[in-house]
């Protein structure tokens, strides 16, 4: 009796090592998040256009950038998630798109002044690439390093992790670019945004350890039929099972297809506020201190959220959410002065972790844990394609019209139909659903 005590007690503790190691990856990769997609690179990328051209000419090129490179990751995850699940790889698979984000966020060391904004773009990409492709399978570990009846707050810690990680380096290279070079004049202010861009992938790559170290690789199941095949063969085989099996997971399937309509809102406000407000003659002051402020006060925030969920529910939870990024879109379109954007961020905060947090339990309740990285490699793609469609008509409008201000109004649409077609979603009959898949491929094996 008390061995099997003592067992259970290092089996807990094994349990929370687990989880503690997990919400690292969140608190490393978060720094790309924070310095080189929401905040520093964005200014930094602004300055990089040939002589004569206009704002809105390098924010709709800063749209097309991150739209391209969302693309790529979207055409690339379902495949690959499907060919971790069969090699029982999902572990490797991470560390191959982390090191490759990580070295091209390196690289944007190189761009240094007017007219470099296409190799900028081309770096930019390989390491969205790599961020974008490494979150499949972060996100695909889920599942199984969380008990069912604490995925959300789990996978809400895991965006309080995030914030504070990518908040905390956002803080040091808000100082490295705005106080060193007053302190040290040889160190000029473009010197110092470019090496905090290097930070960002130290950083990355040290906190990335945790989650390789003390996770698990997953048990491997291969399903009937798949004895004989190579991985590429069968994540095709398992793709196209899947798509044609879908109609079981109709739940899950309405969950994601919400999902991807109100991320087109949620990623274009991360990707495009800053260089939006830039448009707008905002101080460098105001953009990087707003989105720092925006890191620490969102860190509680997404930590409640799970709570709250606990409480009324996951969808209503998220519908709250979703009814905040309406308002912010409709007060973005009238936004002209510099304490407007410190408030319409500071209503992000409370609402960026805990929505993005609750789709990923939200979908992660409602699939296969065998099939996690497959699932979440299609969750990926419409998380991927909300970030490919969103910037691109964010560019486009822009484009069109000199301007960005209608670009930011018209985003309510995507939050409106999100809430609409989320009110499709049954969870509990999801979670039966998957439940039941699980065991047919457990008593398959």
């Amino acid at each position: 009796m008390e061995a099997t005590i003592k067992q259970d007690a290092s089996a807990e503790k094994q349990h929370k090592k687990a989880i503690s190691a997990w919400t690292m990856y969140d608190w490393g990769n978060s720094a790309f998040a924070t310095t080189m997609m929401a905040a520093v690179f964005p200014i930094f990328y602004a300055t990089l256009g040939a002589a004569g051209e206009s704002g809105a000419i390098m924010t709709s090129r800063w749209g097309f950038t991150t739209a391209f490179g969302a693309l790529v990751a979207a055409i690339i995850s379902p495949i690959l998630g499907a060919a971790a699940d069969f090699r029982g790889s999902k572990k490797k698979f991470l560390t191959i798109f982390m090191l490759m984000g990580v070295i091209a966020t390196a690289l944007l060391f190189i761009p240094n002044g007017p007219g470099d904004w296409l190799l900028a773009s081309i770096f930019f990409i390989i390491a969205n690439i790599g961020f974008a492709g490494s979150l499949v399978y972060y996100d695909g570990l889920l599942p199984h390093v969380a008990r069912a009846d604490e995925i959300d707050q789990v996978s809400s810690r895991g965006y309080m992790m995030g914030y504070i990680g990518g908040g905390l380096l956002l803080a040091i290279n808000v100082v490295m670019i705005m106080i060193v070079p007053g302190l040290v004049p040889s160190l000029s202010t473009g010197l110092m945004t470019r090496l905090s861009f290097l930070t960002v992938a130290v950083w990355w790559f040290v906190f990335s350890l945790p989650i390789l170290l003390r996770v698990k690789e997953p048990v491997r199941r291969i399903e009937v039929g798949e004895e004989n095949l190579r991985p590429i063969q069968a994540s095709f085989s398992r793709l196209k099972k899947t798509f044609t099996e879908l109609r079981k997971y109709r739940d899950l399937s309405f969950a994601m297809l919400a999902f991807w309509i109100y991320a087109n809102g949620i990623g274009t406000i991360i990707t495009m506020a800053t260089i939006y407000g830039k448009e707008l003659n905002f101080s460098d002051t105001t953009l990087l201190g707003t989105l720092l402020m925006v890191q620490f006060l969102a860190a509680p925030f997404a930590f409640l959220f799970g709570i709250l969920a606990k409480k009324i529910g996951t969808k209503k939870a998220i519908y709250l959410s979703l009814g905040v990024y309406s308002l912010i879109a409709i007060l973005g379109y009238f936004m002209y002065h510099e304490w407007q954007f410190w408030a319409l961020g500071a209503g992000v905060a409370t609402v960026q972790g805990g929505s993005q947090a609750l789709s990923r339990s939200m979908v992660g309740r409602m699939m296969p844990k065998s099939k996690s990285a497959e699932f979440y490699g299609f969750f990926s793609v419409f998380e991927k394609f909300a970030s490919i469609l969103g910037p691109f008509i964010f560019g486009i409008i822009s484009r069109l019209m000199n301007e960005s201000r209608l670009s930011i109004g018209s985003l309510i649409v995507f939050f409106l139909i999100g809430i609409f077609v989320l009110t499709k979603v049954n969870m509990p009959r999801g979670e039966e659903v998957a439940k039941e898949e699980e065991m047919k491929m457990v008593e398959a094996a």
